[in-house]
């Protein structure tokens, strides 16, 4: 019966595949949201699409915390996602 029911909704519970995850989640609230820790991702998110690091750090390390978010955001905005 339940299984009709679900059919007839055409609701799938159970996939063969697990969803991609098109972009990379940051919690700013959580531990991954600490300054060194945003900077880290930061450093292997340039290592791994070809940009330049120091450039990156030295903008990023030149204001406050918002600063920070900011510039990463702006570099690499189409590939994470931050919550706070």
């Amino acid at each position: 019966m339940m299984k009709e029911i679900i059919n007839q909704k055409n609701i799938k519970m159970i996939t063969n595949k697990r969803p991609k995850k098109t972009k990379i989640e940051i919690d700013l609230m959580g531990p991954e949201g600490n300054a060194f820790a945003l900077l880290g991702i930061a450093k292997d998110l340039c290592h791994k699409t070809g940009i330049e690091w120091e450039p990156v750090k030295n903008e990023m390390t030149s204001g406050n915390y918002e600063n920070l978010i900011n510039v990463l955001d702006r570099h690499f905005g189409s590939i994470i996602v931050m919550y706070r």
